[in-house]
């Protein structure tokens, strides 16, 4: 195994457990990124984390985009080393030679990264960015060190939360761990689960049109409005920006149904006081009911699917999940590890991120699914695995696959 095959292993590890791509921005990193923008006179800084295929911005100041490949993302480099990496002038560092990064939008010609090192391995960095060569001397690389160790503690203590601190829901880690408690409660003693996602329709326009401090009374509204419906052995976290998690434990499908079509009116009865006037919002949900055996990541991918059939057929619905053929589906396990899609010989590759995976099929996230092929090898380095693949969905980010 090579030294950066077991890097990746090591750092998605650390990542799974950190549980911290995609949720939800987090003012203590915007804090961040923003002090570090006024410290250093620069117009970009971001909290970066590196998994499989993808850098994600958890915090981003001058930035259109919240992630992109992995591949030449100059936090990609910072991550390979023990040591800060500062490149004075991009123009001049080889490795960068055409870099669409450097030569392209956003036109990086500085760059410094203090790594973020957590359980040994280099999950990320902070990173300030500059479009004019600059110097960067050993005292402003100390400083921007001693923010990244700001940024690992706080990442640390995050852990430990609960709540997420806008909406009170439970945080996305404690919703997981709590929703595998009530499964496996489910599982032993023979009782009913359904677990139900959440998602605002249309909430990017909010933000947009009205700002995100608009956005965040909406999505605490919501949440409200949701548990004057639920009872307290209920739960709901927040999974996403504007995604909510619902378990109802000793609850079959139809009167799950029942209770999220409750919840349903209860949001879109909402008018939310902004400057600019009254906001008015719906939601859509998707839900699933348990059956044995089943790991509670799998009723939420379950539920996920549901979510994104009334998202298409319409919003502002609740579908349930339907197994069509149950004795045909493969037990995917939940899992995280770097992966490479090849075709054309091997001569067009894509780096991935492997989800789930079984003997006999895998859900693998990529930057965008339009130029993936239909089939293709899968290749996952560290596990000496390979493997060719038959597409059987894609969304915009994800693709499921058989092996064949």
């Amino acid at each position: 195994m090579s030294a950066e095959h077991h890097d990746d292993a090591r750092r998605l590890e650390a990542l799974a457990e950190l549980d911290i791509l995609d949720t939800p921005r987090e003012l203590a990193f915007d804090r961040l990124t923003g002090l570090c923008r006024k410290m250093f006179d620069v117009p970009m800084s971001t909290l970066t984390f590196i998994d499989g295929h993808r850098q994600w911005f958890k915090a981003a100041e001058g930035m259109a985009e919240q992630e992109g490949d992995r591949r030449p993302a100059l936090c990609n480099y910072a991550i390979r080393q023990s040591e800060p990496l500062v490149i004075p002038d991009t123009h001049q560092d080889p490795r960068l030679d055409g870099n669409v990064l450097v030569y392209g939008k956003p036109f990086i010609r500085f760059y410094a990264g203090a790594q973020l090192r957590i359980s040994g391995a280099n999950v990320g960095t902070l990173c300030v960015m500059d479009t004019r060569p600059r110097a960067f001397g050993a005292l402003e690389v100390e400083m921007l060190q001693d923010l990244a160790a700001i940024a690992v503690d706080e990442l640390m203590l995050r852990n430990l939360s609960l709540r997420d601190s806008l909406t009170g829901a439970l945080s996305r880690r404690a919703f997981r761990s709590e929703g595998e408690r009530l499964r496996a409660l489910a599982e032993r003693h023979g009782h009913a689960l359904t677990c139900a996602l959440l998602d605002v329709d249309h909430f990017k326009s909010v933000n947009d049109t009205h700002g995100h401090g608009v956005g965040d009374v909406v999505l605490t509204k919501v949440v409200e409005a949701c548990q004057n419906v639920l009872r307290a052995s209920d739960v709901i976290g927040r999974l996403g920006g504007e995604e909510f998690g619902i378990v109802l434990p000793h609850t079959r499908l139809g009167d799950a149904m029942a209770v999220l079509e409750k919840m349903r009116s209860a949001v879109a009865a909402l008018s939310i006081d902004s400057p600019s006037g009254p906001i008015r919002v719906t939601a859509s949900f998707g839900v699933v009911d348990f059956t044995p055996g089943q790991p509670f990541d799998a009723m939420l991918e379950r539920a996920d699917q549901a979510m994104y059939a009334a998202k298409t057929n319409g919003r502002n619905q609740v579908i349930a999940w339907v197994d069509a053929a149950p004795s045909l589906a493969p037990t995917l396990r939940r899992v995280f590890k770097a992966g490479q899609i090849a075709f054309n010989a091997g001569r067009s590759t894509f780096d991935c991120t492997v989800r789930a995976l079984s003997e006999t099929a895998a859900a693998l996230d990529v930057i965008a699914t339009a130029d993936v092929p239909e089939q293709f090898k899968l290749a996952i380095a560290n596990d000496g695995f390979s493997r060719a693949c038959r597409m059987t969905a894609r969304s915009d980010k994800r693709v499921e696959v058989v092996f064949v």
